[in-house]
Protein backbone atom coordinates (compact mmCIF):
# COMPACT_ATOMS: atom_id res chain seq x y z
CA UNK A 1 0.00 0.00 0.00
CA UNK A 2 1.82 3.50 -1.33
CA UNK A 3 1.07 6.30 1.13
CA UNK A 4 -1.17 8.63 0.68
CA UNK A 5 0.03 12.07 -1.53
CA UNK A 6 -0.08 14.80 0.47
CA UNK A 7 -1.06 18.16 -1.28
CA UNK A 8 1.29 21.23 -0.50
CA UNK A 9 -0.16 23.70 1.93
CA UNK A 10 -2.11 26.77 0.73
CA UNK A 11 -0.56 30.06 0.78
CA UNK A 12 -0.73 31.64 4.43
CA UNK A 13 -0.95 35.05 3.42
CA UNK A 14 -1.17 37.59 0.62
CA UNK A 15 2.42 37.88 -0.04
CA UNK A 16 3.13 34.45 -0.42
CA UNK A 17 0.44 33.84 -3.08
CA UNK A 18 1.57 37.10 -5.00
CA UNK A 19 5.58 35.67 -4.38
CA UNK A 20 4.04 32.13 -6.15
CA UNK A 21 2.52 34.33 -9.25
CA UNK A 22 4.10 37.31 -9.89
CA UNK A 23 1.59 38.02 -12.27
CA UNK A 24 -2.06 39.07 -13.18
CA UNK A 25 -4.47 42.09 -12.93
CA UNK A 26 -4.09 44.45 -10.91
CA UNK A 27 -6.30 44.41 -8.10
CA UNK A 28 -6.50 40.73 -7.60
CA UNK A 29 -5.91 38.72 -4.27
CA UNK A 30 -2.80 36.60 -5.46
CA UNK A 31 -1.31 39.27 -7.66
CA UNK A 32 0.57 42.43 -6.46
CA UNK A 33 -0.35 45.93 -8.08
CA UNK A 34 1.51 47.49 -10.42
CA UNK A 35 -0.12 50.54 -10.88
CA UNK A 36 2.42 53.20 -11.91
CA UNK A 37 -0.23 55.89 -10.81
CA UNK A 38 -0.90 54.42 -7.14
CA UNK A 39 3.09 54.52 -6.35
CA UNK A 40 3.37 50.66 -5.74
CA UNK A 41 6.21 49.88 -8.55
CA UNK A 42 8.75 52.97 -8.23
CA UNK A 43 7.84 56.57 -7.20
CA UNK A 44 4.12 56.55 -9.09
CA UNK A 45 3.41 59.37 -11.82
CA UNK A 46 1.99 61.74 -9.21
CA UNK A 47 5.57 61.91 -7.63
CA UNK A 48 7.11 61.95 -11.43
CA UNK A 49 5.03 64.70 -12.66
CA UNK A 50 5.86 66.95 -9.26
CA UNK A 51 9.78 65.91 -9.75
CA UNK A 52 9.43 66.73 -13.59
CA UNK A 53 7.67 69.99 -13.01
CA UNK A 54 10.40 71.64 -10.03
CA UNK A 55 13.40 70.32 -12.72
CA UNK A 56 11.94 72.53 -15.57
CA UNK A 57 11.71 75.49 -12.96
CA UNK A 58 15.33 75.21 -11.82
CA UNK A 59 17.01 74.43 -15.13
CA UNK A 60 14.95 77.31 -16.65
CA UNK A 61 16.25 79.51 -14.03
CA UNK A 62 19.76 78.50 -14.98
CA UNK A 63 18.93 81.02 -18.32
CA UNK A 64 19.99 83.92 -16.02
CA UNK A 65 23.56 83.15 -15.33
CA UNK A 66 23.68 82.31 -19.10
CA UNK A 67 22.07 85.60 -20.39
CA UNK A 68 24.56 87.23 -18.14
CA UNK A 69 27.61 85.37 -19.26
CA UNK A 70 26.20 85.81 -23.05
CA UNK A 71 26.07 89.46 -22.28
CA UNK A 72 29.53 89.53 -20.35
CA UNK A 73 31.83 87.52 -23.04
CA UNK A 74 30.24 88.19 -26.68
CA UNK A 75 32.26 90.33 -28.75
CA UNK A 76 31.23 93.66 -29.42
CA UNK A 77 29.82 94.86 -32.84
CA UNK A 78 31.06 98.69 -33.76
CA UNK A 79 29.05 100.34 -35.55
CA UNK A 80 29.37 104.34 -36.86
CA UNK A 81 26.94 106.81 -37.29
CA UNK A 82 26.37 110.03 -39.41
CA UNK A 83 24.33 112.16 -41.21
CA UNK A 84 22.92 112.48 -44.73
CA UNK A 85 21.11 115.36 -45.42
CA UNK A 86 18.53 115.58 -42.73
CA UNK A 87 18.73 111.81 -41.41
CA UNK A 88 21.01 110.01 -39.19
CA UNK A 89 22.35 106.54 -40.68
CA UNK A 90 23.80 104.03 -38.88
CA UNK A 91 26.24 101.14 -40.47
CA UNK A 92 28.76 98.24 -39.48
CA UNK A 93 32.17 100.09 -38.89
CA UNK A 94 33.47 96.78 -40.70
CA UNK A 95 31.44 95.69 -42.71
CA UNK A 96 33.52 92.10 -43.14
CA UNK A 97 34.28 91.65 -39.38
CA UNK A 98 32.78 88.49 -37.89
CA UNK A 99 32.21 89.95 -34.67
CA UNK A 100 27.96 88.86 -35.20
CA UNK A 101 28.64 85.30 -35.89
CA UNK A 102 30.59 85.55 -32.83
CA UNK A 103 27.86 86.64 -31.23
CA UNK A 104 25.77 83.59 -31.86
CA UNK A 105 28.47 81.31 -31.62
CA UNK A 106 29.02 82.45 -28.08
CA UNK A 107 25.43 81.61 -27.04
CA UNK A 108 25.65 78.74 -28.78
CA UNK A 109 29.07 77.70 -27.30
CA UNK A 110 27.48 78.41 -23.31
CA UNK A 111 23.93 76.87 -24.15
CA UNK A 112 25.79 73.56 -24.94
CA UNK A 113 27.82 73.64 -21.75
CA UNK A 114 24.53 75.11 -19.87
CA UNK A 115 22.76 71.53 -21.15
CA UNK A 116 25.54 69.24 -20.36
CA UNK A 117 25.76 70.63 -17.18
CA UNK A 118 22.14 70.47 -15.95
CA UNK A 119 21.57 66.56 -17.81
CA UNK A 120 24.79 65.95 -15.62
CA UNK A 121 22.93 67.23 -12.29
CA UNK A 122 19.59 65.57 -12.68
CA UNK A 123 20.88 62.49 -13.46
CA UNK A 124 22.95 62.19 -10.34
CA UNK A 125 20.21 63.64 -8.17
CA UNK A 126 17.46 61.15 -10.31
CA UNK A 127 19.75 58.32 -11.26
CA UNK A 128 17.32 57.56 -13.52
CA UNK A 129 14.88 58.59 -16.77
CA UNK A 130 11.62 58.80 -17.37
CA UNK A 131 9.77 60.21 -19.80
CA UNK A 132 8.51 63.40 -17.41
CA UNK A 133 12.15 63.80 -16.57
CA UNK A 134 13.20 64.34 -19.58
CA UNK A 135 10.45 66.38 -21.12
CA UNK A 136 11.56 68.60 -18.03
CA UNK A 137 14.89 68.87 -19.86
CA UNK A 138 13.32 69.56 -22.79
CA UNK A 139 11.05 72.21 -22.22
CA UNK A 140 13.10 73.88 -18.65
CA UNK A 141 16.12 74.11 -21.63
CA UNK A 142 14.08 75.69 -24.62
CA UNK A 143 12.70 78.15 -22.01
CA UNK A 144 16.01 78.93 -19.89
CA UNK A 145 17.49 79.49 -23.38
CA UNK A 146 14.47 82.06 -24.21
CA UNK A 147 15.68 83.87 -20.82
CA UNK A 148 18.72 84.14 -21.76
CA UNK A 149 18.29 85.68 -24.87
CA UNK A 150 15.87 88.36 -23.18
CA UNK A 151 17.90 89.10 -20.44
CA UNK A 152 21.18 89.12 -22.45
CA UNK A 153 19.48 92.11 -24.94
CA UNK A 154 18.40 93.78 -22.08
CA UNK A 155 21.47 94.27 -20.22
CA UNK A 156 23.48 95.41 -24.04
CA UNK A 157 22.98 98.59 -25.35
CA UNK A 158 19.90 100.28 -26.19
CA UNK A 159 18.22 98.98 -28.89
CA UNK A 160 17.77 102.61 -30.15
CA UNK A 161 20.72 102.80 -32.41
CA UNK A 162 19.90 106.35 -33.94
CA UNK A 163 19.69 107.54 -30.50
CA UNK A 164 23.20 106.28 -29.18
CA UNK A 165 24.65 107.44 -33.02
CA UNK A 166 23.60 110.80 -32.15
CA UNK A 167 24.54 110.71 -28.36
CA UNK A 168 27.97 109.13 -29.54
CA UNK A 169 28.51 112.27 -32.23
CA UNK A 170 28.81 111.84 -35.88
CA UNK A 171 31.40 109.62 -36.77
CA UNK A 172 31.88 108.04 -33.30
CA UNK A 173 32.04 104.19 -33.08
CA UNK A 174 29.88 102.88 -30.63
CA UNK A 175 28.23 99.20 -29.56
CA UNK A 176 25.60 97.88 -31.47
CA UNK A 177 22.82 96.47 -29.48
CA UNK A 178 23.15 92.60 -28.57
CA UNK A 179 21.15 89.94 -30.72
CA UNK A 180 20.65 86.63 -31.41
CA UNK A 181 20.86 86.11 -35.23
CA UNK A 182 20.64 82.58 -35.30
CA UNK A 183 17.54 81.68 -33.84
CA UNK A 184 18.55 77.80 -34.25
CA UNK A 185 20.99 78.69 -30.91
CA UNK A 186 18.29 78.43 -28.58
CA UNK A 187 17.71 74.58 -29.18
CA UNK A 188 21.79 74.22 -28.22
CA UNK A 189 21.25 73.74 -24.40
CA UNK A 190 17.94 71.50 -24.96
CA UNK A 191 19.13 68.89 -27.21
CA UNK A 192 22.25 69.03 -25.62
CA UNK A 193 20.68 68.17 -22.46
CA UNK A 194 18.58 65.48 -24.03
CA UNK A 195 21.29 64.01 -25.81
CA UNK A 196 23.87 63.60 -22.48
CA UNK A 197 20.86 62.75 -20.23
CA UNK A 198 19.66 59.98 -22.37
CA UNK A 199 23.28 58.68 -22.64
CA UNK A 200 24.05 58.72 -19.31
CA UNK A 201 20.66 56.76 -18.26
CA UNK A 202 21.64 54.07 -20.98
CA UNK A 203 24.93 53.44 -19.54
CA UNK A 204 24.89 54.12 -16.26
CA UNK A 205 21.12 53.56 -15.32
CA UNK A 206 19.60 51.35 -13.45
CA UNK A 207 18.53 48.11 -15.44
CA UNK A 208 14.98 46.69 -15.14
CA UNK A 209 14.94 43.25 -13.53
CA UNK A 210 15.05 40.11 -15.90
CA UNK A 211 11.42 38.91 -16.08
CA UNK A 212 10.17 34.97 -15.28
CA UNK A 213 7.51 32.93 -16.87
CA UNK A 214 4.84 32.49 -14.12
CA UNK A 215 5.43 29.42 -12.33
CA UNK A 216 3.18 26.23 -13.16
CA UNK A 217 0.26 25.13 -11.15
CA UNK A 218 1.14 22.18 -8.96
CA UNK A 219 -0.57 19.12 -10.23
CA UNK A 220 -0.78 16.31 -7.68
CA UNK A 221 0.67 12.63 -9.16
CA UNK A 222 -2.25 10.86 -8.10
CA UNK A 223 -4.77 13.10 -9.94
Amino acid sequence: MSAPLTPPPPPHDHEQAAASYPYGKAGDVAYPRHGWWDGQDGPGMKAEIREAAVTTVAVALGGVLLGVLWWWLAPRVPYVGGVIGDNWVVYPKDSEGEQVIGVDGTFSLLALGFGAVSALVVFLVRRRGGVPLVVALAVGGLLGSLLAWWLGVRLGPAQDVIAQARSAGEGVTFDAPLKLSAKGALLAWPFAALVLHLGLTGLFGPRDPEQFSPAEPYVSPGA
